[in-house]
């Protein structure tokens, strides 16, 4: 698969206590899994295609895969494979049959008028012109996203585009490359800024990092503080951020 969805607040969701090391393998892994369509099952041969360490690996695949018959799967990711894979199979019955009816017409039969009597070849033929700044082949890219959403690319949507990517201080063909490589048929400026706010966040993967994210970003000793367990404390700095996040928004 060239694109598949990608949900940032979900992802954001599960990924908050990783270490900027830790987020960067898992991007790369779940690019890798939908690249190849497959599940893993060489952790070692993962680790030197997304150039992580094994042992972080090892951690990610241990949190975020199941093992079943000798092979590391990630449910949410054969979800969408299998979708994509339903997709293709529908769409080659559907050719399949119009081209038996093609080879099944008589030689000179003669083609059903449109209403407004114009050829059928001109009026499903799109008439887009490429924006200026992006190259054809990234908006092809982009279009057949929007496509696969049943999206139709207008006026309307273009200067949308092209109004959050001024807000986020982007080119236009930044934005369409962003959107390509997550599965997204549109864009909003506060989503990269919730992502920078997230990636300057301290790490959250061992109790003294909890602890430390603690004092900084809630003003408070975390020896005094009154939790259960790490888990309770991690939780709570997760809440403290994203409550954060939207008042900053």
């Amino acid at each position: 698969m060239n694109f598949y969805p990608f949900h940032i607040g979900d992802y954001i969701s599960h990924t908050s206590h990783l270490s900027d090391a830790e987020d960067l393998a898992y991007r790369r892994m779940i690019d890798l899994y939908f690249q190849t369509e497959k599940p893993f099952n060489d952790i070692s041969w993962v680790a030197r295609k997304v150039k992580s360490t094994l042992e972080i690996v090892e951690v990610l695949i241990a949190e975020f895969f199941v093992l079943e018959d000798g092979e590391w799967h990630n449910k949410r990711a054969d979800q969408e494979i299998a979708k994509y894979r339903a997709m293709q199979a529908g769409g080659r019955k559907g050719a399949k049959v119009r081209w038996a009816k093609e080879k099944d017409s008589p030689p000179n039969a003669t083609p059903m008028p449109t209403k407004n009597q114009e050829p059928r070849t001109i009026n499903h033929k799109p008439n887009i012109n490429t924006p200026d700044g992006v190259s054809e082949s990234l908006f092809k890219d982009y279009l057949e996203v929007r496509k696969g959403k049943k999206a139709k690319w207008t006026e309307t949507a273009y200067k949308g585009l092209q109004r959050e990517a001024d807000k986020a201080k982007m080119t236009l063909s930044e934005v369409m490359q962003m959107c390509c490589e997550r599965g997204w048929v549109g864009f909003k400026a506060e989503w990269v800024k919730e992502e920078a706010i997230k990636q300057k966040q301290l790490p959250l993967a061992t109790n003294e990092q909890i602890e430390e994210a603690y004092r900084v970003e809630c003003g408070k000793d975390p020896k005094l503080a009154r939790f259960g367990s790490y888990y309770e404390m991690r939780e709570y700095v997760i809440k403290q951020r994203e409550l954060r996040s939207r008042t900053q928004a």
